[in-house]
């Protein structure tokens, strides 16, 4: 059917209306960047690429949240395509900001025992350069997004993929979570959405297609933890002056962050049930190739960080702005789950905590 609404419409239509909050609702902003330097591109024009996030993401930090941090970026970088220049400067650029850098991964026709292999290698790579997570035991923790959308084999041809065990696996390897929904317009889009929930593997494609919500007072259960970003429709800006466009919080050149997006991810309300007060909003892009990153690192990206502060000004005795990392985000639903309340600010750190030694410059 197209744009696959026959898989996820029915879900988002009996999405539950935004519960009333008492006092402020705390948005939790996060922006995962499926970061692709080498996407159609030679490694003397990748680490060009990284250069100008370098040069330029600085530049935004001239705009703080309710606690006083910047914005914040995580760069989901494809553990395949290893390069230890790019990966240093990458890593430098979380140095020196307060950015962070987690686990992408593109594979097809794949194996369960290669996929356990190539996340093995993969962390270590990534922990040469001082980057990940560390748990309460010191056990090494990512953050993953999957390739080509096609998480544990979602893909209904089995392209990009072939790992139905994949969700079991990425726990064992020590995945915290999944951020790589929502999918649509694709087919691998599942029927949950704009959830937060945990799933199980069945030994079948898309074990994650449904789960069990994250709630105040319960355990961690299942396999993997699933964020979602938003999903539904966009009924502000139609196609062809009819029909409303998709919203899947995508951030691309031609569809940027504004207002009008952001009253829509918070009328979704994501959050750990019973608690709708902290808003989780997990958006994406793809943000190595231009024009994304013009407009990620340009004033699009300023223009919307001025209209942001200027709301939330606005209506501060209604709402705080958290900019946070995908780590970050993922603390704050523990805590939340551990019936924690009131400001997020102290809970960034609450279970995994990154690896990264900032520079004494960030603030």
């Amino acid at each position: 059917m197209f744009k696959a609404l026959d898989i996820w419409l029915p879900a988002y239509v009996r999405h539950p209306k935004c519960q009333p909050v008492n006092g402020v609702t705390h948005l939790l902003l996060a922006v995962c960047d499926h970061f692709e330097p080498f996407h159609k591109a030679d490694r003397a024009h990748a680490l060009r690429r990284v250069d100008k996030w370098r040069t330029a993401f600085p530049g935004l930090h001239e705009f703080r949240d309710a606690d006083g941090a910047p914005p914040k970026h995580t760069f989901f970088y494809p553990i395949e395509q290893y390069d230890a220049e790019v990966l240093e400067r990458l890593a430098g650029i979380c140095r020196e900001t307060q950015c962070e850098t987690e686990v992408h991964l593109h594979h097809h026709n794949d194996t369960a025992e290669n996929l356990k292999a190539v996340l093995q290698r993969g962390k270590e790579d990534l922990l040469r350069h001082g980057l990940l997570s560390r748990d309460e035991t010191g056990a090494t923790r990512f953050g993953f997004i999957h390739g080509n959308w096609a998480l544990d084999d979602s893909h209904p041809r089995g392209n990009h993929c072939g790992v139905c065990d994949e969700l079991r696996i990425l726990k064992e390897a020590g995945c915290y979570a999944d951020f790589t929904l929502p999918s649509a317009p694709g087919r691998t889009q599942t029927r949950t959405v704009n959830s937060l929930y945990y799933a199980t593997s069945t030994g079948r494609p898309k074990s994650h297609d449904t789960g069990t919500p994250a709630r105040v007072g319960s355990a961690p259960s299942g396999d993997l933890l699933l964020i979602q970003g938003p999903l539904g429709l966009n009924w502000r800006w139609r196609k062809l002056g009819i029909f409303p466009r998709i919203e899947n919080g995508d951030l691309t050149w031609s569809n940027p962050p504004t207002l009008e997006r952001l009253r829509l991810w918070l009328d979704l309300q994501i959050h750990v049930k019973g608690r709708p007060e902290w808003v989780f909003v997990k958006l994406h892009t793809h943000g190595a190739p231009s024009p994304n990153r013009g407009m990620l690192l340009g004033e699009s990206m300023r223009r919307f960080h001025v209209a942001l502060g200027q709301f939330m000004r606005a209506n501060q005795e209604r709402y705080a702005l958290h900019y946070v990392s995908a780590r970050e985000m993922v603390n704050l639903l523990h805590a939340a789950e551990d019936g924690q309340t009131g400001s997020p600010c102290a809970y960034r750190d609450y279970q995994l905590r990154s690896n990264l030694q900032r520079t004494a410059a960030v603030t």
